[in-house]
């Protein structure tokens, strides 16, 4: 098996990278096993160093790295630069933070004294996604790094130039061999690495399926997991809100990356009185939006990340519309070429539909019309996932009361779903669970180690 890297704009293949054997993913194990004794003692300064370098070769580079993203999965190249930017914002945080993050932490004791100490465990793995190549790997590996641990990544098999180019970067930065590692290894070989005694933890972001399959294996063989899974993110939008400016976010959360993002707005649920002003404002500005080639500046929707997810998308909305969905907007593919999906609205949608608990990886909304706040809250929580939402009114407080009763690892007021390097990151329910990013995102693999001291012998 070969990974190989295919423009989604044009479809056209750029270039191939030849898999690891099981042989070189075990010595890739072992050579990340012996670079962990000794980077694990590596003082913080020296680490500090190393990182805050990368993340300046990473805004030095952006145009350069920007261009690869768009290239290899469509990403619009505005939003390409702005992962980058991100990806060094988040470097830095954790070069910086690391330390006093770890500190130890005491504890008080009337007769003894006693304090927790944060060390590093090992060698972790990181099954990485296509959708934010250069970020989903910055988020898992740059915390765990200053941790004291050292990294394994298998990136999703359609990015393989952004995965090749990571590596190049933090051997150019001065990582010691093994403390970072891309590993070209097809996905049959993550349970041979996942069981092997060395690696002592795994993150994943990707699929409900994935998810599962992994933690599986972590399971049965005792290791740490993170899971960052699918979402059905709802938009929650109540009848005291500006709809004007409603409109204009709910366009922003739902085509971001293409709608291609776990934390993006899917479920438009809107109170009935203000739902026909929605809906119309709504599909003015979907049907606006300029389809493109994405390394142009002026486009607004670019290809999806391959072909497959394409037809994946199209057969998806086409079972809710033989079902009885209605299309107010799109619902198929445009007549180019290239992995292009046309932004689509769908309204009328039941339980009983397909798409009614499924995530539509693109620039698909589902409008639902609910009577008041208490069906709004009611429909958001009918979801198997749990990863974020959002809700819209003027009334700041009446937002926190509604945000509090919806069950997802994270709600926004009166703003769409997003990322900030000071946030914990994760989702509850179907959608994974652990926190990344924030002081929270590098507690997840490290020891958090007791040390109790008396000051003289005692008798029990």
């Amino acid at each position: 098996m070969a990974f190989k890297s295919i423009n989604p704009a044009t479809n056209e293949e750029l270039k191939s990278f030849a898999s690891l054997t099981k042989e070189q993913a075990i010595e890739a194990v072992k050579q990340a096993d012996e670079a962990f004794d000794s980077w694990r003692k590596t003082p913080f300064a020296e680490r500090r160093r190393i990182l805050l370098k990368l993340a300046q070769n990473l805004r030095e580079r952006k145009e350069e790295f920007a261009k690869l993203i768009t290239l290899e999965m469509g990403k619009r190249i505005a939003e390409a630069r702005y992962e980058i930017n991100f990806c060094a914002e988040i470097t830095e945080f954790y070069a910086n933070g690391a330390e006093q993050f770890l500190a130890d932490r005491t504890m008080e004791l009337k007769d003894a004294e006693a304090y927790v100490q944060h060390t590093p465990i090992g060698v972790l793995l990181g099954v990485m996604p296509w959708n934010f190549p250069f970020y989903q790997v910055t988020r898992f590996a740059m915390p765990n790094i200053m941790a004291g641990n050292t990294v394994l990544v298998k990136h999703a098999g359609n990015v393989p130039q952004c995965a090749q180019a990571l590596q190049d970067l933090c051997n150019e930065c001065g990582l010691p061999t093994g403390v970072f590692t891309n590993l070209f290894a097809p996905i049959d070989l993550v349970e041979a690495i996942i069981e092997d005694p060395r690696v002592r933890g795994v993150s994943l972001t990707g699929s409900e399926k994935a998810g599962a399959a992994v933690a599986g294996h972590a399971g049965r063989n005792l290791k740490r997991s993170v899971l960052e899974l699918g979402g059905n993110d709802a938009f929650i939008v109540l009848e005291d809100a500006d709809i004007d400016a409603v409109v204009k976010l709910a366009v922003k959360g739902r085509m971001v990356n293409t709608g291609q993002s776990c934390v993006a707005a899917k479920r438009f649920i809107v109170v009935a009185s203000v739902a026909e002003q929605f809906l119309a404002k709504f599909k003015l500005r979907m049907e606006a939006l300029k389809m493109g080639d994405p390394m142009e500046e002026e486009t607004d929707v670019g290809p999806l990340s391959t072909e497959a997810a394409a037809v994946d998308l199209k057969n998806q909305v086409q079972a809710s519309i033989d079902a009885g969905a209605k299309t107010l907007l799109g619902g198929d593919r445009p007549e180019r070429d290239g992995a292009y999906f046309n932004p689509t609205i769908l309204t009328g949608l039941s339980p009983d539909m397909p798409t009614y608990d499924q995530e539509l990886f693109g620039p698909v909304a589902s409008v639902y019309v609910v009577e008041d706040e208490s069906a709004a809250i009611e429909l958001a929580n009918d979801s198997s996932y749990g990863l974020g939402g959002s809700v819209y009114t003027s009334d700041v407080e009446r937002g926190r009361r509604v945000a509090e009763q919806i069950d997802t690892g994270m709600m926004f007021i009166n703003q769409p779903t997003n990322s900030q390097v000071e946030l914990p990151f994760g989702g509850t329910k179907n959608s994974g669970y652990g926190r990344e990013l924030s002081e929270q995102g590098i507690m997840e693999f490290v020891n958090k180690k007791l040390i109790h001291t008396m000051e003289s012998f005692k008798s029990h």
